[in-house]
C-alpha cells in the first residue's frame, strides 16, 4: 500500500495514534454540485478573518479624529489579535463535539455581529470592545475553515484546497491597508466594517445550504444514524472495529469542558496582553509587565489542573504527547516567530532605506505571496516520495539561507533585491508550513482533527505575538544605540518622509539584526523537525487509502 509518509505502513511507532475509526465517517461530505459553493463559502470567510486583521491600519487617522482615543487605538489591533488568538483551542475542541458546521455558522454570525456594531461604535472605547467581539467570531473562521478544508479533500488533493486558502489569506492580508485607505478616504471608515456584511451572509448561506455533516461519532450520533455515505466511509475504514465500546447506540454528547474553556481564555489573555503591550504601553520590568507575566503563569498551573479533571478538556493531554502534533505545533510557532520579520519589518524597511512610498513597499512584501501558494500547491509531488518531515525540512532549511542573505544585501540597495529574497522565502516557506499542516491533519480520526488543527494555528499565533515582542525590543534597542536614543520604533513612522542617512542606515542596522533573529527562529524550526518529529509521519489507513486513490 502507498504511504504518503514516505513509507509503507506508516504508523512509525508513535503511541496513542488510533486507526481511523467511525469518527472518519461522518466528516463533512458534500455532493460534486455541492463541493464548489463549500469551497467557495471557505475562501470568503478566509478574507474576511485576514482582512480584519489589517485593514483598520490605514484609517486610524480618520477613526482618531471622529471618535478620539489617540492614547489607546493599538487595542484596534490588539484587542482582535489577542480574541482570535485564545479561541483558537475552545473552537477547535467544539468543533469535535458538536460539529463543523454549527460552530462554523455560530463563529460566522458572531463575527457579522461584531463588524455591525465597530460601524455603530461612538467612541474608541466602544470599537475596541466591539472589534473583540469581531475577534471571538474571527477565531471560528480560522480554525474551523482550515479543519473542513482537510474534512473535504482526500490527503493528495489537499494541497490545492490549502493553496487556494494560503492565496487568500495572502492576498487579503497585503490588500487590506490599501481597502481600508480607500474606504476611509473616499467613503467612511465605518464601510470598513458594513462591507463584511454581504460578504459574510453569502458565506453563511453557502454553507448552510451545501455543506452536509452525516453524523458525528464524537457528539453522540449513533452508528445507525448515519447516512449511505458515511456507512460506506465507516465500512471502508472498519469503524465497527475500532469503535465498539466507544459510542454507544443512544449515548449522549460529552460534557462540554467549560471551565476549562474560561482557564485557557484568561490565560492566554494575561500572557498575550503583557506581549502585546510589553515594551509599548509600559517598559518590560515594571508592575504591569510583571503582574501580568506572573498572573499567566499561576492562570497555567490553574488550567492545567483544571484540564487533567476535565472528562473532555479543552487541550487534551495528547496533543503534547503525541511525537508528531508536539512537533508540528513548535516548528510552526517558530514559523510565527520568523514571519514577523517580512511582515511588520520589511514594509519600514522599504520605506526608510529604500525610500519607497507605502504602496510600492507592500510590493516589495507581495512578493512573498506570489510564490508561497504555488510551492504549497506542488508540495504534494515532492512530500508524495520523500515524507512530510523531509519535505518540510528542506523547505526550513531553504528559508533560513534567504533569512541569512538579507544582511548581506547592500545599502541602500535596490527595491529588486529584497523583493527577490521575499520571493524565495515565500517559495521556501510554502514547501515547509503545508506539508506540517496536512501530514498533522492526517494523523488524527476525524473527532480530534478540529483540536490538533487549532492546535497548530493557536502556536503560530502565539508564535507571532512572541516574534513581536521580541524583534520590537531588538529593534528599537539597536535604534537607540544608534541614534544616541532620541528614536524608537514606534516613533520612526514620523520621521520616514525627512529619513537622513543616519537614520536610515539605523534602520537598516535593525532591521538586518531582526532578519537574522528570524533566521534563528528558522533553525529552531529545523532543530525541532530533525530531533522530534518522527521520520515518518504515522498516517492513519483512511488517509493512505486516500493518498493512492485520488
Amino acid at each position: 500500500m502507498y504511504d504518503p509518509s514516505g513509507g509503507v505502513g506508516g504508523r512509525g511507532g508513535e503511541s496513542g495514534v488510533s486507526e481511523t475509526t467511525a469518527e472518519q465517517a461522518a466528516a463533512p461530505v458534500a455532493t460534486p454540485r455541492g463541493r464548489g459553493p463549500v469551497v467557495a463559502a471557505l475562501m470568503l470567510g478566509m478574507a474576511l478573518a485576514a482582512l480584519d486583521g489589517t485593514v483598520v491600519s490605514t484609517a486610524v487617522p480618520q477613526i482618531v479624529g471622529d471618535l478620539g482615543g489617540l492614547s489607546v487605538f493599538s487595542w484596534l489591533f490588539s484587542g482582535y489579535l489577542l480574541a482570535v488568538t485564545v479561541t483558537l483551542p475552545v473552537y477547535g475542541k467544539l468543533c469535535d463535539t458538536f460539529g463543523r458546521k454549527p460552530v462554523l455558522i455560530a463563529g460566522t454570525v458572531l463575527f457579522l455581529i461584531g463588524s455591525l456594531l465597530c460601524a455603530a461604535a461612538w467612541s474608541m472605547g466602544s470599537l475596541i470592545a466591539f472589534r473583540i467581539v469581531q475577534g471571538l467570531g474571527g477565531g471560528a473562521l480560522q480554525g474551523t475553515i482550515q479543519t473542513i478544508a482537510a474534512d473535504l479533500y482526500p490527503l493528495k488533493e489537499r494541497p490545492k484546497i490549502q493553496a487556494k486558502l494560503s492565496s487568500v489569506w495572502a492576498t487579503a492580508s497585503v490588500a487590506g491597508p490599501a481597502a481600508g485607505g480607500l474606504l476611509a478616504g473616499y467613503a467612511d471608515w465605518r464601510w470598513i466594517f458594513l462591507i463584511n456584511l454581504p460578504v459574510g451572509l453569502v458565506a453563511l448561506w453557502l454553507v448552510a445550504r451545501y455543506l452536509v455533516e452525516p453524523g458525528r461519532a464524537g457528539a453522540g450520533r449513533t452508528r445507525a444514524g448515519r447516512t449511505g455515505a458515511g456507512r460506506t466511509r465507516a465500512r471502508t475504514a472498519q469503524a465497527g472495529k475500532a469503535q465498539a465500546g466507544k459510542t454507544e447506540a443512544g449515548a449522549t454528547r460529552p460534557p462540554v469542558d467549560w471551565a476549562g474553556a474560561v482557564a485557557v481564555f484568561a490565560t492566554g489573555a494575561l500572557l498575550l496582553t503583557a506581549l502585546v503591550q510589553g515594551g509599548i504601553a509600559w517598559p518590560w520590568l515594571s508592575a504591569p509587565s510583571l503582574g501580568l507575566f506572573g498572573g499567566a503563569l499561576a492562570l497555567a498551573g490553574v488550567t492545567v489542573l483544571v484540564e487533567r479533571r476535565a472528562a473532555e478538556p479543552i487541550i487534551p493531554g495528547w496533543i503534547w504527547r503525541r511525537r508528531t502534533i508536539a512537533a508540528v505545533n513548535l516548528a510552526l510557532g517558530a514559523l510565527g516567530l520568523l514571519m514577523v520579520a517580512p511582515t511588520v519589518f520589511l514594509p519600514t524597511y522599504a520605506q526608510a532605506v529604500l525610500g519607497l512610498g507605502p504602496i510600492a513597499a507592500g510590493f516589495v512584501l507581495s512578493a512573498m505571496t506570489l510564490s508561497w501558494p504555488v510551492t504549497a500547491a506542488l508540495s504534494n509531488r515532492i512530500y508524495t516520495r520523500i515524507g512530510f518531515r523531509l519535505t518540510a525540512v528542506v523547505g526550513i532549511t531553504l528559508a533560513l539561507l534567504v533569512l541569512l542573505a538579507f544582511p548581506f544585501l547592500p545599502f541602500p540597495g535596490e527595491p529588486w533585491q529584497p523583493a527577490l529574497l521575499m520571493l524565495l522565502l515565500g517559495g521556501a516557506l510554502g514547501l515547509f508550513q503545508l506539508p506540517l499542516i496536512v501530514g498533522v491533519q492526517s494523523t488524527v480520526p476525524y473527532g480530534e482533527r478540529g483540536t490538533t488543527t487549532a492546535s497548530v494555528l493557536f502556536c503560530r499565533q502565539v508564535g507571532q505575538s512572541v516574534g513581536a515582542a521580541l524583534f520590537g525590543a531588538i529593534a528599537n534597542g539597536v535604534l537607540a544605540s544608534r541614534l544616541g536614543g532620541a528614536t524608537d520604533l514606534d516613533s520612526l513612522a514620523y520621521a520616514l518622509d525627512h529619513a537622513d542617512d543616519s537614520l536610515r542606515r539605523a534602520v537598516d542596522a535593525a532591521v538586518d539584526y531582526v532578519y537574522l533573529g528570524a533566521a534563528g527562529a528558522a533553525a529552531l524550526a529545523l532543530l525541532v523537525l530533525l530531533t522530534l518529529a518522527p521520520r515518518r509521519f504515522p498516517v492513519l489507513k483512511e488517509h493512505q487509502d486516500e493518498g493512492s486513490s485520488a
